[in-house]
């Protein structure tokens, strides 16, 4: 689909850069809507301290701290049914938000049967990587990004950030990909909220050569993204 993108931007240099999609598939460069946890420096853990009623295991009351791997965490040793405790492990807490999302990696290969019988399901369950897209317009209630980064990030002078201006109706007009925020979700309708649009071919081997610069510190020379970022750093400002 044809949009306007201003000139200083990936988008524009390339011309096409979204397409619209009316398939389920999971695929690469795929635009969706799932829950993505906030990343805070120091998490948080929930601990249950005590119940409301001593024979029931079914209500229990908790406390919120602060989860570090330096200090030795307490055994989760109160039985609350419905959340049981198992040794060596905490029960995380995050703010968590239904964001726009890129999908970067697909689910990989069905694990047979025979291999699955009688274990979790957590060991083999599908999922797929995704990239997490954040508002980047400064508002009342909107941080942003200030402006002289922004127009930084879109000339590409950072491996993580990707500008963008997103194809589906949203309370901010610009929108910054994280990279650095690539995570695993669900295979799973539950999980996973399908928009319409899906990135071009060319678009999607500039956001590879983005992630390659990212993860190994550079890029193929003469590709769209080496092209485009050579035009865009030498603008002036």
């Amino acid at each position: 689909m044809t949009r306007k993108y201003p000139e200083n931007t990936f988008q524009h240099c390339l011309g096409e850069w979204w397409e619209e999609d009316e398939g389920k598939d999971y695929c690469r460069g795929r635009l969706v809507r799932v829950f993505i946890p906030h990343v805070d420096q120091t998490p948080s853990q929930m601990i249950p301290t005590g119940r409301e009623e001593p024979t029931n295991h079914e209500k229990a009351q908790f406390k919120i701290s602060p989860l570090r791997t330096h200090q030795q965490q307490p055994s989760l040793k109160l039985p609350v049914a419905a959340m049981p405790a198992y040794p060596g492990e905490v029960r995380a807490v995050y703010r968590a938000k239904l964001r726009p999302a890129l999908i970067v990696g697909r689910e990989g290969k069905m694990v047979e049967r025979t291999f699955r019988q009688g274990k979790p399901k957590w060991q083999t369950a599908p999922t797929i990587l995704v990239a997490p897209y954040y508002g980047a317009d400064e508002g009342e209630k909107r941080s942003g990004f200030k402006r002289e980064f922004l127009l930084r990030i879109c000339a590409g002078e950072y491996p993580q950030f990707v500008w963008d201006s997103l194809p589906i109706g949203s309370s901010t007009d610009e929108s910054i990909l994280r990279l650095d925020h690539i995570q695993p979700v669900g295979a799973h309708h539950d999980s996973i909220n399908l928009t319409q649009f899906r990135l071009s071919e060319q678009a999607l081997e500039v956001i590879d050569e983005w992630i390659r610069w990212l993860l190994w510190g550079g890029w193929k020379k003469d590709s769209y993204f080496d092209m485009i970022r050579t035009v865009l750093m030498d603008l002036p400002g």
